[in-house]
């Protein structure tokens, strides 16, 4: 009991410190109320105020009231853990459909010891990052920041991606449409040995 009431109020705290300064949580710690899984629901549930990711392939798009979820400048953070061997990514910018790879929007990857080389906080396919900035099993900090054509993501504070893409970028076949407009935020399901753990959720819409 005095373990979940510690739960509990540390989670308040943390978002009324958040909302304070102009973040809005899109995660209320209990439910996945405001998301839609498409393919494989199950392979998204809430344990103790975290999104555990654990499942066949599925993506979680956030459909929920911030900014009616869809965002252009934004700066997005949260919490994520990862368990060995485990591969998921954040998308942003992209937008629901019922099955398949999002098409649309970059995908910030998270993954610390997949055998991908493709390490967390890289733009997937555009601007990788080939160390993992974390290890498994550990909390850390992931961040994304756009403004304009400027995007920026960081893990603990440290800079891993920092791209400004160009004004016609030149993209393969599969990826024509990984390009910065607008729309939503998405958690990857990748693949059944992958479980991956996110918590306290943000958002700040810039202008």
């Amino acid at each position: 009991m005095k373990h979940i009431l510690a739960l509990l109020l540390s989670l308040t705290a943390a978002s009324v410190a958040a909302e304070g300064e102009g973040w809005i949580s899109l995660f209320d710690g209990k439910t996945l109320s405001g998301w839609h899984a498409n393919e494989n629901e199950k392979t998204f549930s809430v344990r103790d105020g975290e999104i555990v990711v654990l499942g066949d392939r599925s993506h979680l798009f956030y459909e929920g009231p911030a900014g009616q979820h869809d965002f252009k400048n934004f700066e997005f953070k949260a919490e994520v853990m990862t368990k060995p061997g485990a591969n998921s990514g954040v998308y942003f910018h992209t937008q629901f459909q019922p099955s398949g790879w999002p098409e649309r929007g970059y995908e910030v990857q998270v993954n610390n010891t997949h055998k991908d080389p493709k390490k967390t906080a890289g733009l997937y396919g555009i601007k990788d990052n080939f160390e993992a900035p974390a290890k498994d099993g550990e909390w850390f900090t992931l961040t994304i920041k756009v403004e304009g054509r400027h995007i920026v993501t960081t893990v603990n504070g440290k800079v891993i991606s920092d791209y400004i893409e160009e004004e016609s970028p030149s993209r393969p076949a599969n990826f024509k449409l990984r390009v910065l407009s607008h729309g939503t935020f998405a958690l990857q399901g990748h693949d059944p040995g992958s479980e991956v753990h996110y918590r306290n959720l943000f958002v700040k819409i810039l202008p």
